[in-house]
């Protein structure tokens, strides 16, 4: 099969979808992997290195979709390339569609077969793909709001960690998954007050475990989440439900009876954000202020630390990748929970909870390899 890694054009996005060393082994199997010139550049890997693994350097974005049966990359096509799609073509990446009608139209017209990372399950349930950048979103969310509580940001002027004699600061966490745990991770580790709020009590009963009881805990209600951000410098949004759009569980009521110059790090932007009053910023333009509250809404956070977050993601994927680079239908046959990944097949929405945000009619992947 042939394979091609296309240059991210996002704001700001610096990962690539390949390293050297998946390069090796994809080739090391008898596949032919396409890069496009330049690729690697944002994670400081030149194309020489990659032509030394084994890699075919096309000139640019055209050549290299059009010469591609799979296309693997790291965030989910943009308008300009679109129209370099071709029918049957295989898509892996991050897709998020819930909130991109526009791109779900030009898959199912387009008869992409997309698979997104973000729901692809293993046979526990976790999603093995989205962890790794999710920790990565969660750790960077703290010490991004961090910077925007600074006086000359706009915030309130709060050090989180404090020094003796003042207050510390006071972060609330809405969700315990791989996003909520890091973010306390880091914000415990510099000393700021914790609290997560989650759903599920056995998931809260594991947090109280693993910090030692060292940070608040409470179950997820309207009054808990209003009571929780009136006391807070941070507010960290950490709800997914994969596949799904987020839902909107920060009212603008809840960010009325928050501080001025407090900040909201919405990590569910991706999936259209949880606040009422969420919309998809850039790292360019990385905030904005409604209801007197800072809200950074980036969609690629850990697209701004490559040195990390590419090699983080491509350990994840490539073992997919290489899967994929089968027989795609009798690897999702044989595999339900990589099937899950499959978001539009051959002219259809496969993923449920994208079709049901769209309302659009949804088709089982199993009827249709």
């Amino acid at each position: 099969m042939k394979i091609g890694i296309p240059t991210e054009i996002k704001n700001n996005e610096y990962r690539v979808g390949i390293v050297p060393s998946g390069v090796e082994e994809l080739v090391g199997q008898g596949h032919e992997v396409l890069l496009q010139a330049g690729a690697g550049g944002g994670s400081a890997i030149s194309d020489e290195e990659f032509r030394e693994a084994g890699a075919a350097i096309v000139p640019d974005a055209p050549a290299l979709w059009e010469g591609s049966d799979l296309v693997m990359k790291v965030k989910e096509p943009l308008p300009s390339e679109y129209v370099l799609m071709k029918e049957n073509q295989v898509l892996f990446a991050f897709l998020h569609l819930a909130p991109l009608p526009d791109l779900v139209d030009v898959l199912v017209q387009r008869r992409i077969r997309s698979i997104a990372y973000e729901t692809i399950q293993a046979a526990d349930g976790s999603l093995p793909l989205l962890a790794p950048m999710s920790q990565v979103a969660g750790k960077m969310a703290v010490q991004l709001g961090a910077t925007y509580l600074q006086k000359e940001k706009g915030g309130i002027g709060r050090l989180l960690g404090g020094v003796p004699g003042t207050k510390h600061g006071r972060i609330v966490i809405i969700g315990g998954g791989n996003v909520g745990i890091s973010a306390a991770k880091v914000a415990y580790g510099l000393g700021a007050e914790v609290v997560i709020i989650d759903l599920d009590h056995s998931r809260l009963s594991y947090i109280d475990d693993i910090f030692d009881g060292k940070v608040v805990t409470l179950m997820s209600n309207s009054r808990n989440i209003r009571e929780a951000a009136a006391s807070c410098d941070m507010l960290v949004g950490a709800v997914l439900l994969p596949g799904a759009l987020a839902p909107k569980i920060v009212t603008r009521e809840v960010l009325r009876g928050m501080r001025p110059g407090s900040v909201f790090v919405d990590v569910s932007i991706d999936q259209g954000g949880m606040a009422e009053t969420s919309r998809p910023t850039s790292h360019s333009e990385p905030t904005y202020v409604e209801e007197g509250i800072i809200h950074y809404c980036v969609p690629n956070i850990p697209g701004s630390v490559p040195a990390t977050s590419t090699i983080a993601l491509t350990n994840v994927t490539l073992p997919y990748c290489i899967k994929l680079a089968g027989n795609t239908n009798q690897v999702l046959k044989a595999d339900p929970g990589l099937a899950l990944g499959a978001n539009t097949w051959d002219g259809h929405i496969t993923c449920q909870p994208v079709a049901e945000a769209m309302g659009r009619e949804w088709k089982e992947i199993g009827k249709l390899i």
